[in-house]
């Protein structure tokens, strides 16, 4: 088995669709990859993947919207093609096995921690980085 997994954001809110009595949520996935080239310019590449998830879970569609980052892997695909221009070029896609909510608040939609346990995928745990162990001084070893 070949697997693909991918963090990014998406680039558009997803299309939930009925294919012959079965759920299809389909959503794209941009990666940008940050780099240096041969002369030290700062360059940025970017890698879409185009997402089909099968699921009778479909409870997690209005939180796959526009600028969500998510985390999916699945089964990928290349399909290559000649383009307007007449250049070769090439799709990737995933049949997704699993995705994943990642980050924190998108706008215009709440707080992020909704319950989205019932579709059988969770949001990242948020860790509150401003809980501060309080100890008392005057136990200090020196």
């Amino acid at each position: 088995m070949i697997k693909l997994q991918i963090i990014g954001n998406l680039g558009k809110d997803c299309i939930v669709k009925e294919v012959n009595g079965k759920n299809v949520i389909n959503f794209s996935v941009a990666h940008t990859e940050r780099f240096k080239d041969a002369q030290g310019n700062q360059k940025e590449r970017t890698t879409w993947v185009e997402c089909a998830y099968w699921t009778d879970r479909t409870g997690i569609a209005p939180y796959l919207t526009k600028g969500r980052t998510v985390y999916a892997e699945g089964a990928p695909e290349a399909d290559a093609y000649t383009n307007k221009e007449g250049q070769a070029a090439a799709t990737l896609r995933m049949r997704v096995q699993a995705v994943q909510l990642l980050g924190g608040n998108v706008e215009g939609q709440g707080s992020g921690t909704g319950n989205v346990a019932n579709t059988g995928i969770s949001s990242a745990p948020v860790i509150k980085t401003q809980q501060a162990v309080a100890a008392p001084d005057d136990d200090l070893p020196f």
